[in-house]
């Protein structure tokens, strides 16, 4: 499937949540990053803050290796690090998860470009973005720092387990924007892109199984 090239106008972060598919086409005949990146920076890096800001001694804690003295000697560094950590994973997680489905469509043999891939990757992270930024700031709200989102099936049911915490609302958005995107940027079939999606998905779900067979194990 190839776009006739056209001019659409440029992307909007803000239309990625309810007209995404439209956002796709204007990605695909013109691909933004920076104005977006930015944005999107941004909000990680107020969210991030808002984690810091509700980090406590008790949550870094570790037993039999970082007692409470401790954390709270390492707790100032370690607020600085979380907020700091905003400005660098926005384009850490859009690069590599860019290199991976340039590598797919690569393989499928599409004409399909880094950088449309790139700012497909950064449009989609939007959602994501705002999920952060809801669920830290819920945190902040009721003085709460967790690592388990509120719009996770975790949060729903007051539970702290790694694999309920996979089914997340703004995760699994996500990953349907990305079978929209790998279709209408990446050229790939309807098939192929929801194939894609699901299994990252599948994977993700694994990696809960894992950390919940070791938390099960450590008692951590």
């Amino acid at each position: 499937m190839e776009m006739e090239k056209k001019d659409t106008g440029k992307p909007s972060l803000l239309g990625m949540f309810w007209r995404p598919n439209e956002q796709f086409e204007k990605i695909y005949q013109q691909p933004k990053i920076w104005g977006a990146l930015g944005i999107i920076t941004l909000i990680y890096v107020l969210a991030a803050s808002l984690s810091a800001l509700t980090m406590k001694a008790e949550d870094i804690v570790v037993p039999g290796t970082l007692s409470l003295e401790q954390a709270e000697l390492v707790l100032p560094l370690t607020k600085f690090t979380t907020a700091v950590g905003g400005l660098f994973a926005p384009i850490f997680g859009v690069l590599i998860s860019t290199v991976i489905y340039f590598i797919i469509v690569k393989i499928a043999s599409k004409n399909t470009t880094f950088k449309q891939l790139f700012s497909m990757n950064t449009y989609i992270l939007v959602i994501g973005a705002a999920g952060l930024l809801l669920n830290n700031l819920i945190q902040y709200l009721v003085g709460q720092n967790s690592d388990i989102f509120y719009t996770s099936l975790g949060g729903v049911l007051g539970s702290d387990s790694p694999v309920l915490s996979t089914f997340e609302v703004f995760s699994i958005w996500q990953l349907i924007l990305v079978a929209f995107g790998l279709h209408k940027v990446g050229q790939l079939s309807k098939g192929a892109a929801w194939t894609i999606s699901i299994v990252f998905f599948l994977l993700g779900l694994g990696m809960g199984f894992i950390a919940e067979t070791i938390q099960g194990i450590t008692g951590i």
